[in-house]
């Protein structure tokens, strides 16, 4: 025979009352009048009667008798007050608690970002949060889209920045712009001196210098070449985008770049941008963050400082 359920318990949410009426409470006690107490918390009369009221229906007591001279409390009310009292101190304690712990997290920010994000569009950003929050400290950890998310789910970061094909496993992350990559040559070179469009054959069968596996700019050109055979072996992998550039200033090989990272130089002619024949190498621009912990306090300001990124 199946054994009947036991009560259901009723949440102490149900049972007690809420921080406002109790405050109300309060409130009447220490001024003597409803009206007054209504005054002090910033409601109408009618509004503090009904709270007093639902208060009573809740506990199962009257509190406080109203008369034209004024309110009292009831010998329950005096009871339920004092008790009150210690709820509503434990409740300012907890909130200067979390108060203290907003100041601590609002304090510093840490920033992981893979290359191009940190050296052309975060010091925008990282300007404009400083005017808003100038007594936030900001530290900034640049690297490959690999190792921001290494920092991220190692707790050493409160927000990253990537520019891979995907959200890194294990992290949430919204596109925040977009980018595109770019073939470029010393002005010297054949590349730039023929007049017809590079294929995109020729250019998976020439030694490049390319940022390092595991950047962003390296997994959308993978990706874009492997069905045309790959990338041909590197004739150099840098670790920094501006290390890349100043070796194909200097005449030794084409790269694949960020054209956020080379504006600059095609202005001033020191590198030329060759066009490839159907090839696009388009990427998106993530904010990322460990999966399930969306940015708080200058991380949100931060994120939202980002949006429209080109």
């Amino acid at each position: 025979m199946r054994g009947e359920a036991g009560p259901v318990a009723v949440s102490l949410a149900h049972r007690v009352p809420d921080l406002g009426a109790l405050e109300l409470l309060l409130a009447v006690a220490r001024l003597g009048s409803l009206g007054r107490a209504a005054r002090a918390r910033g409601i109408s009369q009618p509004a503090a009667s009904s709270r007093i009221r639902s208060m009573e229906r809740q506990l199962g007591v009257a509190l406080v008798e109203r008369s034209p001279r004024g309110s009292r409390l009831t010998d329950a009310g005096a009871l339920v007050t004092d008790w009150a009292r210690r709820v509503v101190e434990a409740a300012e304690s907890f909130d200067a608690g979390a108060q203290a712990l907003r100041g601590q997290r609002d304090s510093r920010l840490r920033v992981a970002a893979s290359m191009t994000i940190a050296e052309y569009l975060l010091p925008g950003w990282l300007i404009a949060l400083r005017a808003r929050r100038p007594g936030t400290a900001v530290s900034l950890l640049a690297g490959n889209s690999g190792a921001v998310a290494e920092r991220l789910l190692g707790g050493d970061a409160d927000l990253g920045f990537v520019e891979g094909l995907e959200v890194p496993a294990g992290l949430d992350g919204t596109v925040i712009g977009q980018d595109r990559l770019v073939v470029v040559a010393a002005p010297s070179h054949p590349w730039a001196r023929r007049r017809g469009e590079l294929t995109v054959a020729e250019l998976a069968a020439t030694p490049l210098i390319l940022r390092e596996r595991g950047s962003g700019t390296r997994q959308v050109l993978d990706a874009a070449l492997a069905r045309h055979g790959g990338l041909a072996e590197p004739l150099l992998e840098l670790a920094s985008t501006t290390a890349v550039k100043a070796a194909v200033v200097s005449e030794a090989a084409p790269s694949v770049l960020s054209e956020l990272a080379v504006g600059e130089e095609l202005t001033a002619r020191r590198l030329v941008e060759i066009p490839v024949a159907e090839l696009r190498l388009g990427r998106e621009l993530r904010a990322v963050w460990p999966a399930g912990q969306r940015p708080a306090g200058p991380a949100r300001e931060l994120l939202g400082l980002t949006r429209g990124a080109s």
